[in-house]
């Protein structure tokens, strides 16, 4: 990993011990990972246009569904709901909602995927954290080069493509931290706001919600 520069971004994800950084250049040109990690199948997509990064479990579906239609393997669509890209399986074409990991169309219908937490992080930060982690090639292992970044900060001044009613606490590419509290509670965490909270010394109480 020495070629990726330590301030530059990375998504992480750890699975039974195992830990692995994908680049966050490399993901803004494939927008999707299939992988496995910890013993685990895993699917990650990337929406570069809403920026949220979230992996699923592939290898727990019903054994119905595997015996049937063989292990998923996620792809990208051109498709969108609210400026969120839509995600499919290659064997059935079963649409999905990369947001949800919930499959809207085709023989996956009403099928959810578990999630598995993802951590945006800095490079430099991950590897402290998990000295033995493993991080995507510089090629990509297929051979070819990335720009950094390869967007070109085609968002910078908001979305290119409609979202429809916008809850207006937060300019709409504010970034946020998505959590599920143990009791299933689905809660945004303002990342600037939280930063500069934890820098004063203080915590976030995720009881103290608007």
């Amino acid at each position: 990993g020495d070629w990726y520069p330590d301030e530059a971004l990375v998504f992480g994800v750890e699975i039974n011990g195992e830990a692995r950084a994908y680049p966050k250049n490399i993901m803004e040109v494939h927008e999707m990972v299939n992988d496995s990690l910890g013993g685990r199948d895993i699917a990650m997509p990337y929406c570069t246009l809403c920026g949220a990064a979230q992996a699923y479990f592939t290898d727990d579906l019903p054994d119905d569904l595997l015996a049937e239609h063989g292990r998923p393997i996620l792809r990208t669509s051109g498709l969108l709901i609210r400026s969120n890209k839509m995600m499919f399986e290659l064997g059935t074409m079963s649409l999905g909602d990369t947001f949800l990991g919930v499959a809207t169309s085709g023989p996956l219908q009403g099928t959810t995927f578990e999630q598995v937490s993802v951590v945006t992080s800095t490079w430099g930060a991950w590897k402290a954290a998990h000295p033995d982690t493993t991080i995507v090639a510089e090629d990509g292992g297929i051979g070819r080069g990335y720009f950094s970044p390869p967007l070109q900060g085609r968002a910078d001044d908001g979305p290119i493509f409609p979202i429809g009613n916008v809850d207006e606490r937060l300019a709409v590419q504010e970034p946020v931290l998505g959590v599920e509290t143990g009791e299933g509670r689905i809660v945004a965490v303002h990342v600037a706001s939280a930063r500069a909270t934890l820098f004063d010394g203080g915590s976030i109480e995720i009881d103290n919600l608007t």
